[in-house]
C-alpha cells in the first residue's frame, strides 16, 4: 500500500505527497492535463513542442539552466509528452526538494517571459530532427503514425501522432504557442506529486510559496465528444515499402479505454500470448516453427474513447509472409475461443505481479503513477488497487475480452517489406549470415515488451 495525502491549493493545483524515508531522495512529478489530443487541425505537435520549450528558460532561469541546476545538485530530470498528458519530473537529493519546486513553479508561471522567436525556431528544428530520426528515417518508424490513422477517424483527437506534422511545426507562430501555453499550463490543470524522503509540512510551505501565486485558468476548453464504436467495422490492410532488412507484419486493434476492466483482461491475455519465451505466440512462431525472428504485443491505454492493442512479427528469411500472418492471427483467435489453462493464467499473473511490484519500489514510478491516476481518473488511490484488479482476472474474462477485441472486423494489418532486394538475392560469392537464431539472445523489441 502507498499512503499519501491529497489536497488542492486555492488556485487549483493538486498536491499529492507520499513519504518514504528509506533513501534520502525525493521524486518530483508534474502532470499537466494536456497532450496531443488537445491540439486542433493545423496546429498539431504543439504539446510535444512545449515539452522542449519548457527547458529553454523562464523569467528567473536561463536557457538550459533548469537542467544544469538539477544536475549540479545531484539530481536527474526529464519530460515526456503523450496523447493524454505532458509531464516533467526530477529525482533529487531530499535536501534539494525546494530547488526542484522553485524550478517547476518558475516555468509554470513565467515561461512566456523568456519565450522568444529564437528559442521557438531552435526547438522547432530540434523537434523536426526528432521526427526524422524517430519516424521518417528509422526502419519501420512510421508504423505507429499509420496505425493511429487507421484506428481513429480524422475527426478524432487520436488520429494524429504526438510528434505532429512538419507543415504544422513550420507554421507555428509565437502567438500560437503562447496561446496554447496560457490555455493549458495552469495550476488548475496540473498535479504535483512528491514521493520519497520528504517533510510534508515543509513541502506544503514551499509549494504554497512558489506555486500559490500562479493564477488559475477558469476557461480551459472541454475536449468534446471522443466516443467511438468499440469495433472498427472492417479489416484494413496496407503494404509499406521501406528501407527495412526483413518483412515485418504489424497488427492493430481497437481496445477498451484505459480504466475499463476489460482492458485489464486484455493485458492478462497479452502476457499469455507474448509475455516472454513461454508465451503462446513466441513459443509457436519463434521457438517451434522458427518462422519469425521476434514477436511483440502490448496495449496502449488511452482514456478518450478507445485504446490500442498492437503487435508485430518480423518474418524470418525465406519464410512466407502469409504463413507468419496466418499463424499470428490463429493464436489471437484461439485465446478468445479455447480454454486457458490454470498454469497459463498463474504465469501471466506472476509476470504482472513481478512487474507491478518492481515498478512500485522506485520513488519515481510511484510519483508518476499517483499523478497519472489523479490526472486521468481523479483517483490517485488506483495505485493501490490496480494489482488486485489484474490478479482477479479470470479465464472467462480473458476469453470474453479477447473475443471482443481480436476480431477480423476490428483489425488493421500493415506489412512492411524491403524496398530493395535482400542481400542474399544479390549474386556473389559471399553468403549472407543472419546473426543470432531463435534460441539466442532476445531482440530489442522483445526485451522492451
Amino acid at each position: 500500500m502507498v499512503s499519501f495525502s491529497d489536497e488542492r491549493l486555492p488556485n487549483g493545483l493538486r498536491l499529492i505527497i507520499a513519504e518514504d524515508h528509506l533513501a534520502p531522495v525525493v521524486a518530483v512529478n508534474v502532470w499537466y492535463g494536456v497532450g496531443s489530443k488537445h491540439e486542433v487541425p493545423g496546429k498539431t505537435g504543439f504539446a510535444h513542442l512545449f515539452e522542449h520549450v519548457m527547458f529553454q528558460g523562464s523569467r528567473n532561469v536561463g536557457k538550459a539552466e533548469h537542467i544544469a541546476l538539477v544536475q549540479a545538485a545531484g539530481g536527474t530530470m526529464n519530460g515526456t509528452t503523450w496523447l493524454d498528458r505532458t509531464n516533467y519530473f526530477e529525482t533529487m537529493p531530499s535536501h534539494q526538494l525546494e530547488l526542484a519546486l522553485w524550478l517547476e513553479a518558475d516555468r509554470m508561471g513565467t515561461l512566456l517571459d523568456a519565450l522568444s522567436q529564437e528559442n521557438l525556431d531552435n526547438q522547432r528544428e530540434v523537434v523536426k530532427n526528432e521526427k526524422r530520426w524517430s519516424y521518417d528515417n528509422r526502419p519501420y518508424g512510421t508504423w505507429s503514425e499509420k496505425l493511429q490513422a487507421h484506428l481513429y477517424p480524422p475527426e478524432h483527437p487520436y488520429h494524429h501522432p504526438t510528434i505532429g506534422s512538419m507543415e504544422d511545426l513550420d507554421a507555428a507562430s509565437i502567438e500560437d504557442v503562447s496561446a496554447f501555453f496560457r490555455t493549458y499550463y495552469a495550476p488548475n490543470n496540473a498535479v504535483l506529486s512528491l514521493v520519497g524522503d520528504v517533510d510534508p509540512a515543509a513541502a506544503r510551505q514551499w509549494t504554497e510559496r512558489y506555486f500559490g501565486r500562479i493564477p488559475a485558468n477558469p476557461s480551459i476548453p472541454p475536449l468534446g465528444d471522443t466516443s467511438l464504436p468499440p469495433i472498427l467495422g472492417e479489416e484494413r490492410r496496407e503494404v509499406v515499402e521501406d528501407r527495412v532488412p526483413l518483412p515485418r507484419i504489424f497488427f492493430g486493434f481497437r481496445a477498451p479505454a484505459l480504466g475499463d476492466e476489460r482492458l485489464d483482461a486484455i493485458d492478462v491475455a497479452t502476457q499469455i500470448l507474448v509475455g516472454g519465451r513461454g508465451s503462446r505466440i513466441y513459443r509457436r512462431l519463434v521457438r517451434d516453427e522458427r518462422i519469425a525472428q521476434d514477436v511483440v504485443g502490448f496495449s496502449l491505454g488511452f482514456v478518450a474513447g478507445a485504446s490500442i492493442w498492437a503487435g508485430w512479427a518480423t518474418v524470418r528469411p525465406g519464410v512466407s509472409i502469409d504463413h507468419v500472418e496466418r499463424s499470428f492471427i490463429e493464436e489471437l483467435d484461439r485465446i478468445g475461443h479455447e480454454p486457458i489453462s490454470a498454469d497459463e493464467l498463474a504465469r501471466a499473473h506472476a509476470l504482472i505481479e513481478t512487474e507491478e511490484l518492481g515498478a512500485l519500489q522506485r520513488v519515481e514510478e510511484r510519483a508518476d503513477r499517483l499523478a497519472m491516476y489523479a490526472t486521468l481518473f481523479d483517483d490517485p488511490d488506483l495505485i493501490n488497487r490496480m494489482l488486485g484488479r489484474y490478479l482477479s482476472v479470470t479465464p472467462e474474462r480473458v476469453r470474453a475480452a479477447a473475443a471482443q477485441v481480436f476480431r477480423a472486423d476490428n483489425r488493421v494489418v500493415m506489412i512492411y517489406v524491403p524496398a530493395l532486394p535482400p542481400a542474399e538475392a544479390v549474386p556473389g560469392p559471399l553468403e549472407t549470415i543472419v546473426p543470432g537464431d531463435a534460441d539466442g539472445d532476445r531482440s530489442d523489441e522483445e526485451a522492451a515488451a
